[in-house]
């Protein structure tokens, strides 16, 4: 069935009286004006009661109101009548509205004729209302209580209580409680229902979803009250108490590299009226604030537990480096939100390539790229990288140099070069260049080089014999070595360099290569020409691992 809804009852009668316009009303059986009605028809605050609404240019003196089922064919004989009216409404009997009780045998919907005389004798017999008479069982609710009216996070749950009375017309002064008749509670955005029992009481309970509820109860269609009109029961205003939140976090700030989880944790809490105390099954958000300062698009997203302990896990899919940790949603009826300010910056990732090399003079030379793939990344004002040392490879790295990046190109994916040749002491180490990253981009390391060339050095030079005759061969004598950790060993098939420097010259001139047999000993001669001095050292490069050696001399008297 249907359901309606009603207005109370003086509320409906005040309107029965306007309502009624529109139509054409019957006029008197006189050439004089005489008698006008307006309408009829019944009130659902009144059953068993005809509101009959009318006028004249003289006192209405008499009203007959006449019944005929809806469905009945014309000429069919009434259902019943009524004329003992009373006026209910009106300055005088010249206009208002008047009211008579109607009995009649069976419930159902009936056409309405009314009779009208005035003072006058001025009358109107057979007036057909606009409107009909739904005469039917009406069912209401009364005591109708929300409690608590003012729900708070102790108190959430609202019990709905009331009565469903059925008012019989043909009974109107003896209202029953209707028995196992549904109820629908409409509670805002949702609803509950319930059943009446045997002395009409219903009992509901919900818990709201949101702060203020226009709470709506209306009795249902049953078919222990066929016809019935069901009649809501006014609106009742609920509105619930949001208590203060607070929450802790382990960090407000986040540097992850690309592709890193970091991780938030801490504890929310709620104020009630015993106190502050855990507040479990509550949301805590992390967001992104957009341009306005308000809340962009979700980054993470987790809820305390049953003690209010949270665990949030916090990915570097997205930097935001202005951005607010929020306990709690929009809306929630029974508890406020409360934000932290937080934020989280990525450094995305970046690749680094260098080659390396050291000469027999200590000269290490080392040039490489650096590049980034992400293109929210941007390079710093100044890009630099680090060239290290270590001399296991594995700790103890030292700066040796800080080496500027060229940009040309100041796009993702375009490798940026840097280059630098330096002098080293650390002839035998381990080297590696490190991007120096900032909060956009990350640091980057190149894998470890060993790069090495031994000391060398030759001892006991002598050349002989001295003094010698011209044209006679000179011999040289002496040790080739090679430092290795802090030990001098013998360099076996080293290639030293022979100088001469005439008496009287200050310049020296190459001469030959010597050689060194397993034990580093010199091997070679050469034939006396004039007095000079001899000279020996390692002064080219023999190989991947040695370094010059200092010049060693002999003077040799030719004869």
């Amino acid at each position: 069935m249907r359901r309606s809804t009603f207005l109370a009852a003086a509320t409906a009668t005040a309107l029965s009286v306007t309502l009624f316009t529109g139509f054409t009303p019957a006029q008197a059986d006189s050439a004089t004006s005489g008698p006008v009605l307006s309408g009829a028809d019944g009130s659902y605050s009144q059953p068993g009661m005809l509101f009959v609404t009318a006028h004249s240019d003289s006192p209405l003196t008499h009203i007959t109101a006449h019944f005929y089922p809806l469905d009945a064919p014309d000429g069919a004989p009434e259902a019943g009548s009524t004329e003992d009216f009373t006026q209910y409404s009106g300055q005088d009997a010249t206009s208002g509205t008047w009211r008579a009780p109607v009995h009649l045998a069976d419930l159902g919907d009936y056409r309405i004729t009314v009779d009208l005389q005035d003072a006058s004798g001025a009358t109107v017999t057979g007036a057909l209302s606009p409107y009909t008479l739904a005469y039917r069982t009406i069912v209401t609710i009364s005591d109708l209580t929300a409690t608590p009216s003012v729900p708070d996070y102790l108190h959430q749950q609202v019990s709905v209580t009331g009565t469903v009375l059925a008012d019989d017309p043909r009974h109107p002064d003896a209202p029953a409680p209707a028995d196992g008749l549904p109820v629908d509670i409409e509670t805002g955005r949702g609803r509950v229902s319930a059943t009446t029992a045997a002395d009409g009481r219903f009992t509901a309970a919900f818990v709201p979803v949101q702060t203020s509820i226009d709470l709506t109860v209306a009795p249902q269609a049953s078919h222990a009250y066929p016809g019935a009109i069901d009649v809501m029961a006014p609106k009742q205003y609920l509105h619930t108490t949001q208590a203060p939140v607070r929450f802790t976090a382990s960090t407000h700030a986040l540097n992850l590299k690309q592709g890193a989880t970091g991780t938030v944790t801490g504890h929310a809490e709620i104020q009630t009226s015993t106190g502050w105390q855990p507040l479990p099954h509550t949301a805590i958000t992390l967001s992104d604030l957009g341009p306005n300062g308000l809340p962009d698009f979700p980054l993470a997203e987790t809820t305390t537990d049953s003690q209010g302990t949270y665990t949030l896990p916090v990915s570097s899919y997205n930097a935001a480096p202005t951005a607010e940790l929020m306990a709690g949603t929009a809306y929630m009826p029974f508890q406020q939100t409360t934000t932290e300010p937080f934020s989280l910056h990525v450094a995305y990732t970046t690749h680094i390539e260098m080659s390396t090399s050291l000469n027999d003079n200590s000269t290490l030379t080392a040039f490489g790229s650096v590049y980034y793939e992400d293109a929210r990344a941007h390079w710093p004002a100044k890009p630099t990288v680090t060239l290290q040392y270590s001399k296991d490879g594995k700790s103890g790295w030292k700066n040796a140099t800080t080496i500027p990046i060229k940009i040309r190109y100041n796009k993702p994916q375009f490798a940026e070069d840097f280059a630098r040749t330096v002098t080293t002491p650390n002839t035998n180490a381990y080297w590696r260049a490190r991007f120096n990253g900032n909060p956009d981009l990350a640091t980057s390391t190149t894998k470890p080089v060993h790069l090495y060339r031994y000391a060398t050095r030759i001892t006991s030079f002598r050349a002989h014999p001295d003094p010698v005759r011209k044209s006679q061969p000179i011999s040289f004598g002496g040790t080739l070595q090679y430092k290795k950790g802090t030990t001098w060993q013998p360099l076996d098939s080293g290639s030293p360099t022979l100088y001469f420097k005439p008496r009287g010259s200050t310049t020296y001139h190459y001469v030959c290569e010597l050689d060194s047999d397993k034990h580093g000993h010199l091997i070679g001669m050469v034939t006396a020409e004039k007095d000079g001095t001899w000279a020996i050292a390692l002064s080219r490069e023999t190989g991947d691992h040695y370094l010059r050696s200092a010049q060693v001399t002999d003077y040799v008297d030719v004869r």
